[in-house]
C-alpha cells in the first residue's frame, strides 16, 4: 500500500486507528476454545466488528509463534482473510526483525513475499545493512523502525546522549532517512512519550509514526495528536488490549466494535477540529 492510498483511507474513514491483534488463548472468551482454530476465530470476529472504524491491523508475531505451526497458520489465515475481505486495511506484521543482510533478506521474503503484509517492524540496532534488505526490491512495502518506545528499559539506550547532545533515538531516525524515505519508512514512537513527539517531528517532520500505548498503557490520544499530527495526519495510533479484550462473553465482538468506535469518533473530532488538509 502506498502512502497516498493510506492517507486516502484515513481521509475517507476520518480515523487513523490501528487495532492490535495480540491474540492470547488465555484471554479470549472461553467458548472460542471449542473452535478448530480459536485464534483465527477470535481474530475474524474482531476484524469483522472493528473494520469500519480502523485503517490498519497489527498482529504481534509473538502471540502466534508461541503456538508453533498452528499459531503461524492462524496468522497466515488472518492476513489472507484481511486481504480478501478488507483490502483497504493496512496490515502490519509486528515482528521486530533485523539481522545481518542475508538473514534480513530472508525475513523480507517471508513477510513481504510469502505473507504479503504491507509493513514490518524492524529493530535498527545492527544498522544500514540489516535494514535496507527490507526496502530494496519491495515496492509498496514499509519498514517501521523502532525509534522511541514507552517501556522502562528504553532509558537504557534510546535516551542516552552523545557528546553533541544528540540522543540515540534521534540518531536512529536521522541516519535511517539516508536508507529510506517517507514513502517506505515509518517509526515506532510510544504514546506515553507526550511532548517528545515535538523532538521526533524536528528530525522526521513528514514521516508516518506508528504509535502504540493508547488505551491500556495510558497514552493520551490528544497529546499524541497535539505534538505529532502533521498535514496529512502522519499517525497510525494502535490500541490492542483496550479493544480486543474489552469483554470476555459471547458479546466480545460487539463490545470491541463499541470500543473501536469510541476511539474512531475521538479521532474524527480531532481531525474535524484541526486545520490539517486531511479534513479537506
Amino acid at each position: 500500500m502506498t502512502r497516498s492510498e493510506l492517507i486516502a483511507n484515513i481521509r475517507r474513514k476520518q480515523s487513523f486507528l490501528c487495532v492490535g491483534l495480540d491474540t492470547d488463548l488465555k484471554k479470549i472468551p472461553e467458548h472460542l476454545l471449542e473452535e478448530e482454530d480459536p485464534i483465527f476465530a477470535f481474530n475474524k470476529a474482531i476484524i469483522d466488528a472493528t473494520a469500519p472504524y480502523c485503517v490498519a491491523y497489527k498482529p504481534n508475531l509473538a502471540f502466534y509463534e508461541a503456538f508453533g505451526v498452528k499459531g503461524m497458520m492462524a496468522f497466515e489465515k488472518t492476513v489472507k482473510y484481511l486481504k480478501e475481505n478488507y483490502p483497504d486495511q493496512f496490515i502490519i506484521a509486528d515482528a521486530k526483525r533485523g539481522d545481518i543482510g542475508n538473514t534480513s533478506q530472508m525475513y523480507a521474503r517471508t513477510f513481504f513475499g510469502e505473507y504479503d503484509v504491507d509493513a514490518l517492524t524492524v529493530a535498527p540496532y545492527m544498522g544500514e545493512d540489516s535494514v535496507t534488505p527490507f526496502i530494496e526490491g519491495h515496492e509498496g512495502k514499509w519498514v517501521i523502525l523502532l525509534a522511541l518506545t514507552s517501556n522502562k528499559g528504553s532509558f537504557d539506550f534510546q535516551l542516552t546522549e552523545d557528546k553533541q547532545g544528540e540522543r540515540l533515538f534521534e540518531k536512529v531516525i536521522r541516519k535511517s532517512q539516508e536508507w529510506g524515505n517517507d514513502e517506505n519508512m515509518m517509526y515506532v514512537v510510544g504514546a506515553t512519550r507526550g511532548e517528545m513527539f515535538q523532538d521526533i517531528r524536528r528530525v522526521a517532520p513528514n514521516a508516518f509514526l506508528l504509535v502504540p500505548g493508547v488505551g491500556a498503557q495510558g497514552g493520551s490520544l490528544e497529546e499524541v495528536c497535539k505534538y505529532g499530527m502533521i498535514e496529512d495526519c502522519g499517525l497510525l495510533v494502535n490500541s490492542s488490549r483496550a479493544i480486543i479484550y474489552a469483554d470476555k462473553t459471547e458479546n466480545f465482538a460487539k463490545v470491541a466494535a463499541e470500543k473501536a468506535k469510541e476511539v474512531a469518533d475521538q479521532m474524527a473530532k480531532i481531525i474535524h477540529n484541526s486545520q490539517f488538509i486531511i479534513n479537506n
